[in-house]
């Protein structure tokens, strides 16, 4: 660990493992069992308490609260972790928690992944990659966020739930059943629009898959199918196309059911 880029206000905790090029400025609190990853960035009055793992090239801006005891009463101090990957930004007022013991002790975060002023990142969570949160949005204890996935600011996620990959979330929404993958959810209370076409073209892909799962939405939303007729509909329609695989599989690990 090199010295020369750790501002002399900050504390280090003697068993933190600090990588190569690690930048850490003024008024940072960096506790136990903690790693940063080469080429990382702490700006300034940033706390990591404990038993956090940062993999390369994470920045992380002012006043953000990282590996903090998770907000739970059954919480009793056992020994739990925050896992973050390569290549993300977490801005100003940033709060992620490590995870329970009775939730399998692990909170965990992709890589590439932005999260925007003062987002929640609850314990236990499971953060993909590419993800962006906007301002203010929170998730509680136990959501899976799928990658790709978009949350617009001030959005809410109940615990417990999942937001399926390339999924949008539209600004102040209350999200209180699982989304399906590719799906844009907004409004109060939350109803599933349509597809999140333009996302997936800024994503590549193209004309005939985004016509697929276009169907796909009004199997799912517009026809008088349960949800197993529909399901069973899409593995019908399935063959070499991928992303009715990921559709699929968002639609049958729900436990606590789909926004219909």
């Amino acid at each position: 660990m090199s010295t020369d880029l750790i501002d002399g206000s900050s504390q280090v905790h003697k068993t933190a493992e600090i990588g190569n090029n690690v930048r850490i400025g003024p008024w940072c609190s960096i506790g136990k069992n903690v790693r940063i990853g080469d080429d990382s960035i702490l700006e300034s009055h940033i706390v990591i308490r404990s038993n956090t793992k940062l993999g390369r090239n994470n920045r992380i801006f002012q006043f953000s609260s990282i590996g903090e005891d998770p907000a739970d009463k059954k919480f009793q101090g056992e020994d739990t972790w925050l896992e973050i990957g390569d290549n993300n930004v977490f801005r100003e007022g940033v709060t992620a928690h490590r995870g329970t013991g009775s939730g399998g002790g692990l909170t965990k975060i992709g890589n590439h992944n932005l999260l925007m002023p003062y987002v929640h990142i609850a314990h236990d969570c499971i953060v993909g990659d590419n993800t962006v949160f906007a301002n203010n949005v929170g998730i509680s204890g136990h959501v899976e966020v799928g990658d790709w996935a978009i949350l617009g600011g001030y959005a809410g996620v109940n615990q417990f739930l999942k937001v399926g990959a390339h999924a949008m979330v539209g600004g102040m929404t209350h999200i209180t059943n699982d989304i399906p993958a590719f799906m844009i959810v907004s409004g109060r209370p939350a109803t599933v629009r349509s597809i999140n076409a333009i996302g997936l073209e800024r994503r590549g892909f193209d004309k005939d898959t985004i016509g697929d799962l276009r169907e796909a939405f009004k199997i799912i939303y517009k026809r008088k199918y349960s949800l197993q007729e529909a399901v069973d509909q899409l593995k019908a329609m399935r063959e070499g196309c991928e992303s009715f695989q990921i559709l699929i599989d968002s639609l049958e690990s729900s436990e606590k059911g789909i926004h219909r």
